[in-house]
């Protein structure tokens, strides 16, 4: 039985502020659940239905706490329009440092969307991209239809925050900017090391990033859409340049 500080609290995690504070946050889904508990995060206890826990017993028995809730209870809980039948609180890990030698990071410029967020990272998982960096003004990684969004990747790509301009002028590798007059992504061979940039949902990258990229590149256009989401251009270009 949860008491009524320890609802509000969960209930709290739903905005910034207070994840921020707390250095923790939830994270809903009947199947993002178990992957966080195995994927080495540090998750502090799991909420969940009697049904889910019975199917579950041997994944959370002496690693995990966890307590049996009722649908409401789940429901009053949950940021979510629909709840699932398994909620857990987990610590924000601490990012790892910033290297970009050796390995390609995905870099994002003030994505706003949670959902586009989430996606961004669970196609950095796909492509086995261990670092994405975000603007400070992306949405935080942490809101709970981010969390959804990724399906679980949240818990294998390192999260780093800090402004575009100063790492890539002292960049020791190249950097790849996604616009829509740059040269034709086709012409690109495989990288091994590298900096993707994706920008906002309606604006792109800024003019500063795009001149302090090394590369500006393009996914040749055969129709008539104005633009790609932010989230279907990073999985072509990572594509091309990766595989």
């Amino acid at each position: 039985m949860l008491s009524k500080a320890q609802i509000k609290y969960i209930q709290s995690l739903q905005h910034k502020k207070y994840r921020q504070k707390s250095g923790q946050f939830i994270a809903e889904g009947d199947k993002i659940v178990p992957e966080l508990v195995s994927g080495g995060m540090t998750v502090r206890e799991v909420y969940a239905t009697k049904e889910w826990l019975s199917g579950h017993e041997q994944l959370l028995k002496g690693r995990v706490p966890f307590i049996e809730v009722e649908a409401h209870v789940l429901k009053q809980l949950s940021a979510l329009t629909t709840p699932n039948q398994a909620l857990a609180l987990i610590d924000i890990p601490k990012a790892a440092p910033l290297v970009l030698k050796g390995q390609v990071s995905l870099a994002l410029d003030t994505i706003q969307d949670p959902g586009n967020m989430g996606t961004l990272i669970r196609i950095a998982d796909w492509f086995g991209i261990r670092q994405l960096i975000c603007t400070p003004d992306c949405v935080d990684v942490y809101n709970p239809k981010t969390i959804q969004a990724t399906m679980g990747s949240i818990a294998r790509v390192n999260i780093i925050e800090t402004d575009l301009l100063p790492l890539l002028e002292n960049a020791e590798v190249p950097s790849y900017a996604a616009t829509l007059h740059g040269t034709d992504i086709t012409s690109f061979s495989k990288i091994a090391e590298g900096i993707i940039l994706i920008g906002n949902e309606s604006k792109g990258l800024s003019d500063a990033v795009i001149e302090a990229a090394t590369h500006k590149l393009t996914i040749p256009r055969l129709g008539g859409a104005e633009s790609l989401n932010a989230g279907v251009a990073a999985g072509i270009i990572c594509g091309r340049l990766l595989i």
